[in-house]
């Protein structure tokens, strides 16, 4: 399949085919000139896009990576076939993640200061992985070509002024991640029921919320109500959060779909 074949069928918009061209791109710079190469950060959706791309030509070697374990945002970087992925993490000349911290005294920041302070220097959002808010101090996950540039021209965020220095990707402290454990009965596995139980929503108001085009399934958007959701599914809501389906259990007493549900604070 030739590369326009391809992208014809997985791009959904003239957006996601810019992402895919470029990462196929670095997927053939890996497995035909044996050079290691990575995309920016992706979002969740993003990363779902470019698996489609890699599930489709052929699972070349890869590994996706935020900087540290679950991170939200990650590179997909392509390894040629003389580098093992335990090389990939632990050589510098490969890895690209850099790490940098930022402290502050006085007042409360958050995730939206320090994204808006850093795009408004000039960066691309791909540029820049997670930020991880704590009490006074900010890590900020970046690729290697803008760590420099930021250690010194980040000076501010809000009101606040930073005090930004580089940080080994061992010592990241990410903040412990809060779930809220859903017990519930569904009369079906479909998008609108599993999501409204997820949500505490009516089934009427999840619907809505899909055909509107503000809920994905599995980081692609989702815009029929009765799409069926299966164990290990993930759902995200606009301004609602995400949840995931951990447990489908067997039929209730009253015919019921028992489910378990881990929904992210």
């Amino acid at each position: 399949m030739s590369k326009t074949d391809l992208l014809n069928r997985l791009a959904g918009n003239g957006e996601e085919r810019i992402l895919l061209a470029r990462a196929l791109d670095k997927l053939e710079l890996a497995r035909s000139r044996g050079v290691p190469s990575h995309t920016g950060f992706l979002s969740p959706h993003e990363r779902a896009a470019v698996e489609d791309l890699i599930r489709a030509s052929g699972w070349p070697a890869h590994l996706f990576f935020g900087g540290f374990p679950d991170a939200e945002r990650t590179v997909c970087a392509f390894l040629p076939d003389w580098l093992e992925e335990a090389d990939w993490h632990s050589g510098p000349d490969y890895n690209p993640i850099r790490a940098l911290r930022c402290a502050w005294s006085g007042g409360s920041l958050t995730h939206r200061d320090f994204l808006g302070a850093i795009l408004g220097l000039g960066l691309d959002r791909e540029k820049v992985g997670d930020i991880l808010v704590g009490e006074g101090t900010c890590d900020v996950l970046v690729l290697e070509e803008v760590a420099a540039f930021l250690l010194l021209h980040l000076e501010q965020a809000g009101r606040a002024r930073l005090k930004v220095s580089p940080l080994a990707l061992e010592q990241l402290s990410p903040p412990a991640v809060q779930v809220k454990t859903v017990r519930d009965t569904v009369s079906s596995l479909r998008l609108d029921a599993v999501a409204a139980s997820g949500f505490a929503l009516s089934r009427g108001k999840a619907a809505g919320l899909i055909t509107s085009g503000k809920v994905q399934l599995n980081h692609q958007e989702c815009l029929k109500p009765d799409r069926p959701v299966e164990e290990g599914d993930a759902i995200s809501c606009r301004r609602l959060g995400k949840c995931v389906v951990r447990e489908v259990g067997g039929p209730s007493k009253k015919g019921r779909i028992l489910i378990v549900l881990e929904r992210y604070l």
